[in-house]
């Protein structure tokens, strides 16, 4: 059942627009449902502060104390689904859920509050992979969502292009926003053997699989999930410009609100066609800014590679300006594996899982640190903030670059998204945020190298 399936390439949908598409779809779908009961939001983390996700939370929160109020559904809890992140503090929780009472937040473990809602087969990975792995995989999610007592998961969040899973959202939110270890570690690891370049922008992958089959043997027990999914893409300059925005701004694309997987495709094919940019030549210059509230991680702040990877011409250069990157990993484990192993190609890491238990036993790190790599194809140079040091940086297997230089010369304020002639003649392509897009040179895209 598909409630709102609204968008398209030039849609601009404004708050308005989305409080009014959304709170007739939840009345909907409350109505549907039927039984009264208390609800759980699964939003995403600060990490997808652009998704809107967050206003769309609080207008779930408004609309589920007007349920309450008259003896219907109420809002139990929202729990950011995490992952592998560091828990949201008090400031990034009142940023992006500003309408949002704090005492309802709960904070995801994903190394002590999961269950195992089930296994998916060596044999069925195995094949599901091509062959990239033989492991069979649990079925995790946090204890709450099938032990808590809900009526309904509103699971929120945006459909964009990602390095593991293909197109982010859907199952994914589930299995790994609220998955445990073993779950995520094994399913960033079947992706990264099996090729990120095969992957990225694409809807159905063998990661993908898992998390679809997952839901179909054991979603019947969990609570019904309405799914909320929004595709962000960044405005033109002259859309911008006849829209009274700022350049670079954001606009929202789509809308889709249902239960089961028709809202997802729907979603992820307009993804496609908004945040998947296929350039005719390869990028020899490419800078991309990380937002210092946004990434402060290379475990985040990667993006800039992952998204980047396929656009790289061989012997190119990747400037990466990183004003608030203060860490490796967004958890001490994960941090001390890239501190221990740095960023190396494929090949070089897998025989690592190979030979070094501690890595074997982190798969998500390892997969991190494969896509992490160019490859040896281009340089790959940080310019980070006072949180890391030069040693440190070059220690991963990166280039270090002087972040007030690099800002001097490539302020991005001043640059567009995409080519720019710099007035020094130098021609670069720049990336404002990475986590918006993916951008791939038309013969690696095509041919998945």
């Amino acid at each position: 059942m598909t409630y709102v399936a609204q968008g398209g390439v030039q849609t601009d949908l404004s708050d308005q627009a989305l409080d009014a598409l959304f709170s007739e779809a939840l009345a909907k779908a409350l109505g549907d449902l039927g039984d009264t009961g208390p609800l759980l939001i699964l939003p995403p983390d600060i990490t997808r502060f652009h998704s809107r996700a967050g206003y769309l939370t609080d207008m779930a929160c408004r609309e589920l104390m007007k349920q309450e109020r008259a003896g219907k559904h109420r809002l139990a809890a929202v729990m950011p689904a995490l992952g592998t992140h560091v828990p949201m503090t008090q400031s990034e929780l009142s940023r992006m859920f500003p309408g949002t009472p704090r005492d309802k937040f709960l904070v995801h473990d994903w190394r002590r509050d999961v269950v195992e809602l089930g296994r998916l087969e060596a044999d069925w990975v195995a094949d599901v992979s091509h062959g990239a792995v033989r492991y069979d995989w649990p079925v995790q999610v946090n204890k709450l969502l099938r032990d808590g007592g809900f009526s309904l998961i509103l699971s929120i969040g945006q459909v964009v292009p990602h390095e593991v899973v293909g197109m982010a959202n859907h199952g994914k939110n589930i299995f790994v926003g609220t998955g445990g270890k073993e779950a995520i570690d094994k399913s960033h690891f079947v992706g990264a053997s099996y090729g990120m370049e095969r992957m990225m922008g694409r809807t159905d992958t063998p990661v993908r699989a898992l998390f679809d089959e997952g839901m179909c043997r054991f979603g019947n027990r969990l609570p019904p999930i309405l799914w909320v999914l929004t595709v962000v893409g960044i405005r033109g300059d002259d859309e911008a410009a006849a829209a009274g925005k700022a350049r670079g701004s954001l606009a929202v694309r789509g809308l889709y609100i249902g239960f089961g997987r028709d809202c997802f495709e729907a979603a992820a094919a307009l993804a496609q066609e908004v945040n998947v940019d296929i350039l005719d030549e390869p990028i020899k210059k490419a800078v991309v800014y990380l937002d210092p509230e946004e990434f402060r991680s290379t475990w985040l702040g990667n993006k800039a590679i992952y998204r980047t990877r396929m656009a790289m011409a061989d012997g190119g250069e990747l400037l990466i300006l990183a004003p608030g990157l203060e860490r490796f990993g967004e958890d001490p484990g994960n941090d001390a594996l890239i501190r221990k192993h740095g960023y190396r190609p494929a090949q070089v890491i897998q025989e690592k899982v190979v030979r070094d238990p501690e890595l074997a036993a982190g798969l998500s790190a390892a997969a991190h640190l494969i896509h992490g790599s160019s490859e040896g194809r281009f340089t790959v140079r940080y310019c980070p903030g006072p949180g890391l040091s030069r040693a440190e940086i070059e220690g991963v297997g990166y280039e270090w670059g002087d972040l007030a230089e690099g800002l001097a010369r490539y302020d991005p304020k001043t640059l567009g998204l995409g080519w720019n002639r710099l007035p020094t003649g130098e021609r670069i392509f720049f990336v404002p945020n990475p986590a918006l897009g993916l951008w791939a040179e038309k013969t690696r895209f095509y041919s998945g190298n």
